[in-house]
């Protein structure tokens, strides 16, 4: 099955698989300051076209789909909301930066059937001065009849002359809470599901804070009799690998492999840093995941 790519021209495009829309990216949003404006994958889907992602949820209307959200960025936030300060918890400051799209560089299918985008953006504080500059590189392609795969790629570039700390509520002093980078909320009713990672099975208390190469949650749909199933993986070559993960399944179903967890990710002027991650998205259950891990891992070797 050759992908399809549907682009509205100004704000998004959505990747095709047959009659299935595997997700939509948003790189113009609209949304208000308070939510950090930044681009977005949803909705996502499985190949048999199930439902894998939530938009705006009431609890925390700036988580969106899968998204690249970085809560603390000196003194900057990219995640959207309150900010945690020490000893005062968390309070609304005037300072959720935007993710300002610039120019796509790249919007096409290959020869062999990978969908491929590719983008320049802008980061700017609500102070409106530039502290970084991204390329950022999207890929999809088919895993076989219940898969597929997406990569994300982030080369960002301090463009101020003075160094920059990308942390998390946690290196602020807030326990077990290292949020930050490639974040996914998933649907209502994953709530309560199952996180796996290579050691086994367990609940977002159970794992969180745990560093793996891997991590995957297995779902629950409401109305249709079917589980779904979805994992991400670290490339060896990112910061802090392997990644403490901030994972929930009380609450609300979240996975993200967290760079900045307990440890800061110092960018210094004029450097840049890149994070690489592979998603897989299958119509399948937690005794799948290490295998489609294994996929994940040989995309994502491919794609350097």
């Amino acid at each position: 099955m050759t992908l399809e790519i549907d682009h509205d021209g100004a704000t998004g495009f959505t990747v095709r698989d047959g009659d299935v829309e595997l997700f939509h990216y948003t790189y113009v949003p609209d949304s208000p300051q308070l939510e950090s404006p930044k681009p977005f994958l949803h909705p996502l889907r499985t190949r048999a076209g199930h439902l894998m992602s939530l938009f705006r949820p009431h609890d925390h209307v700036w988580h969106k789909g899968i998204a690249w959200s970085l809560p603390v960025v000196g003194n900057e936030n990219f995640w959207g909301g309150p900010t945690f300060v020490r000893d005062q918890g968390y309070v609304q400051l005037p300072n959720d930066g935007t993710q300002v799209h610039q120019v796509i560089d790249e919007l096409a299918v290959d020869a062999l059937g990978v969908a491929r985008f590719a983008h320049q953006l802008e980061w700017i504080p609500e102070s409106n001065e530039r502290v970084f500059t991204e390329v950022r590189t999207l890929t999809a392609r088919i895993l076989g009849d219940d898969a597929w795969a997406l990569t994300f790629e982030s080369v960002m570039t301090n463009v101020t002359d003075a160094e920059i700390a990308i942390g998390s509520p946690t290196t602020r002093g807030r326990d077990n809470a290292g949020y930050g980078g490639l974040f996914w909320r998933g649907p209502r009713s994953f709530t309560d599901g199952v996180l796996v990672t290579a050691d086994g099975t367990g609940s977002g208390a159970d794992v969180r804070g745990q560093r793996h190469e891997w991590m995957g949650f297995e779902g629950q749909h409401d109305e249709i009799d079917a589980t779904s199933l979805i994992v991400m993986v670290d490339a060896a070559d990112n910061p802090h690998h392997p990644p403490q993960w901030f994972a929930r399944s009380e609450e609300f179903a979240g996975l993200n492999p967290a760079p900045f967890f307990s440890e800061e990710v110092v960018v210094a002027a004029g450097a840049a840093v890149t994070f690489r991650y592979a998603v897989g998205v299958a119509d399948a259950t937690a005794d799948d995941a290490e295998a489609l891990a294994g996929s994940l891992r040989v995309v994502l070797k491919g794609s350097r």
